[in-house]
């Protein structure tokens, strides 16, 4: 089992900064209501929140594909290592350093998965270095080594899951966005998934994860927020959080009276006045 990254009293440096961003869709409907968060050089950052809450609309603003959903930043910005990026085009965001995997993949289902590999490439010119990278996703995900030229669209979800991340790193991010990644796959396979996101962050690439696998998340953040109707409604130390009742009611299903219960049974969070305390 992966071990949890040290937390780390203070960080050096921030390699993404996201300040007080409001989005709106369609010119009318606000998504997001003034989010700030940070991801430090090196860190592992979970992102926690129901379905809705804004955190897909979130990773659109980091990575400049709001446009593609008719949505745009009306206030606030974000920041790489310090530089503004919020009005780049995604090719510039990508070539700045930020790498996403989207949730449910979102793979070249009719290309093979060699093909699907060096996509991910397009913004890396010399071929040492996409050379290096390729062999370096491949020992990363050993198991795709045997599948280079397998269709991607008819491998098994944990190994779809395996080439949309290799294709990310296949761009030699700084920053790694990680949407969903645990979505619709076997526990085993979420553990393989949990020990190489702890392995790409050991290399050198510093993660946003969004989850609402919280246990899988904080065990191996380093810090974490949790999301609301498109607002940060809690933030702190990931070993914090995952002891923090709230978290376990409603992400673990776990309360002190009952035991362990259905998410389903539990009422929605926003109703209960402690949750913003």
């Amino acid at each position: 089992m992966a071990a949890a990254p040290a937390e780390a009293p203070a960080r050096a440096a921030e390699m993404l900064t996201v300040r007080n961003v409001e989005v709106v869709y369609d010119d009318l409907a606000l998504v997001l209501r003034g989010v700030s968060l940070e991801v430090g050089d090196g860190e592992i950052v979970a992102l926690l929140g129901a379905n809705g809450a804004g955190k897909t609309t979130l990773l659109r603003a980091i990575t400049g594909l709001l446009d593609i959903h008719d949505g745009r930043v009306t206030k606030g910005g974000v920041a790489l290592q310090g530089t503004r990026i919020e009005k780049l085009d995604p090719p510039a965001i990508v070539r700045r350093g930020i790498a996403q995997v989207m949730e449910g993949r979102r793979i070249f289902a009719e290309l093979t998965v060699d093909e699907n590999l060096r996509t991910g490439a397009y913004t890396r010119k010399g071929r040492g270095e996409i050379a290096e990278g390729y062999a370096r996703v491949l020992d990363l995900f050993p198991v795709l080594k045997d599948r280079r030229s397998s269709v991607a669209g008819y491998l098994s979800g944990g190994e779809q899951q395996m080439v949309a991340m290799g294709r990310a790193l296949m761009a030699a991010p700084k920053l790694l966005l990680l949407d969903e990644p645990s979505l619709g796959l076997a526990p085993k396979i979420v553990e393989q998934i949990r020990d190489i996101i702890v392995e790409v962050n050991a290399q050198g690439v510093s993660v946003l994860l969004v989850e609402q696998n919280a246990q899988m998340a904080l065990g191996i953040a380093n810090r974490g927020y949790v999301m609301e109707t498109g607002r940060i409604v809690k933030e702190g130390a990931a070993s914090a959080l995952l002891a923090d009742e709230d978290i376990k009611e409603f992400y673990l299903g776990i309360t002190g009276d009952t035991g362990r219960r259905s998410f389903r049974e539990v009422k929605s969070y926003r109703r209960k006045k402690r949750w913003a305390a």
